[in-house]
């Protein structure tokens, strides 16, 4: 028994290397995946608190129960098979496949719902336990990190959901109107936006529904790039796109809570209902009276400062640039489809998306940075790129009025704190990789000196 976990937690078999679990990486993620672990437990308990189901309730449902996106396991899983042989892979994605038609069988002749998605769910939670039970050492470490991956994905779509539920059962009173003023100053992008959608007609309004709510998908399309080598290599890049969105994803719905805004399709659009001020959106923009905090429903996520599709968007388009031809064009078309979507559906303000961009910027550079071993340079950014965002949030709160009487002073005030935080990111990771391709040029040899006789 005591040779059995013995082996279970070591990498090798015999000799003096030090075990696998005692090593540096391996206790970085055993705490990220304790803390992680904790976070969810906790978020279980709040949400039972408020009476909605948490995520870990929510995904144990989805493997026997149809999942609410298919699209979002299948991609999940795929994140997970750049660990796997081409063999494994095909294997992996066989058996999800048929597991999902017996499911899609059963339920048709039950008449219930027939979703797909359960079998993606499924063959990752298999292969975690093949790690555990089938696998040692480094290839035991490498099959955990992808099947981490996989749950974390899904893991974060439900933990949203479920803070989503808690913005709006916590934030009765929305800062609608403070932000709703302070966009004046940008000369309303989310009205102008909203009439270009509907005189695009049908098609346009589709195809950036589908951007909108199919994200993960570009996120996946460019993740795959770059962790096309894990499979060969046998280990992760040092940097990859699914750390920021994940870090994205955990601290954004924090800053829910204390800037809580529903959006002007809700604020001031049919979508509100009688919790609207007025009827405005997309045709009238709304007045320059004196803003304060209006109560809402109990239902409608706080969910727009900042835009996190802006966010998620902007670092999709970060990452595609080292990508060839065609994953550069599906980054900038993934982010602009994406700023047309949030804007011309009524669910941010042109203020959301200023702040989106600047609060991914800082998260990417503190991440480069770190993985630098904690440059100066990157980490001065991230300090200067979390000042920017605060101040954005602040004037929104408490200046919105100043900036909206002065629109064609404040309103370039604005774009330009994001631009300069753009500037520092391109300037700062351009130096970075100068330095990195650099030649290592050695000392020059001293030669001897000839002495006199």
């Amino acid at each position: 028994m005591i040779s059995a976990v013995s082996r279970l937690f070591s990498g090798n078999d015999g000799g003096t290397e030090t075990p696998l679990w005692r090593r540096p990486p391996v206790l970085l993620w055993a705490a990220v995946s304790l803390i992680g672990l904790g976070f969810l437990v906790g978020l279980e308990i709040a949400a039972r608190h408020y009476g909605t189901p948490g995520p870990i309730t929510t995904q144990a449902r989805e493997v026997i129960f149809p999942p609410k996106s298919g699209t979002v396991l299948y991609a999940a899983m795929t994140l997970m098979l750049v660990v796997l042989t081409w063999r494994q892979r095909f294997l992996a994605v066989g058996a999800a496949v048929g597991i999902d038609l017996l499911f899609w069988l059963v339920r048709w002749a039950a008449g219930a719902p027939t979703m797909f998605g359960n079998g993606a769910l499924i063959v990752t939670l298999a292969c975690a336990v093949i790690a555990v039970t089938r696998r040692t050492g480094r290839e035991r470490a490498l099959l955990l990190k992808g099947v981490g991956l996989a749950l974390l994905l899904v893991a974060g779509r439900k933990t949203g959901y479920t803070w989503l539920d808690i913005t709006a059962q916590t934030r009765p009173m929305v800062l609608d109107q403070y932000v709703a003023t302070a966009d004046h100053a940008l000369g309303n992008p989310s009205w102008v936006a909203g009439r270009i959608v509907q005189a695009t007609g049908a098609i346009g309004a589709d195809v950036l529904e589908w951007v909108y709510i199919q994200l993960a998908v570009g996120a996946v399309v460019v993740a795959l790039y770059q962790l096309r080598g894990v499979a060969a290599e046998r280990r992760f890049p040092r940097h990859h796109l699914v750390r920021t969105f994940l870090v994205i994803g955990l601290l954004g719905p924090g800053i829910y809570m204390v800037f809580p805004v529903v959006g002007p399709i809700f604020a001031y659009g049919a979508d509100g209902a009688q919790w609207a001020l007025a009827d405005l959106w997309p045709h009238t923009p709304p007045p320059l009276d004196t803003p304060r905090a209006m109560i809402f429903d109990g239902s409608t996520p706080r969910n727009c400062m900042p835009s996190l599709h802006t966010a998620w968007a902007t670092a999709i388009f970060i990452h595609s640039r080292k990508g060839p031809r065609a994953l550069r064009f599906l980054g900038a078309f993934w982010l602009v489809a994406t700023l047309g979507a949030t804007l011309g559906f009524g669910y941010h303000y042109g203020a959301d998306i200023l702040a989106g961009v600047v609060f991914t910027l800082t998260i990417e550079i503190a991440l480069r940075a770190l993985d630098r071993g904690r440059d100066r340079r990157g980490l001065l950014l991230a300090g200067y790129g979390t000042a920017v965002f605060t101040a954005l949030l602040l004037s929104y709160r408490f200046l919105s009025q100043e900036l909206a009487a002065l629109p064609w002073l404040c309103g370039p005030l604005l774009v330009l704190a994001t631009a300069s935080v753009v500037y520092g990111y391109v300037r700062t990771t351009r130096l970075w990789e100068r330095e990195a391709g650099r030649p290592a040029v050695p000392e020059p040899r001293r030669e001897p000196q000839p002495e006199l006789v």
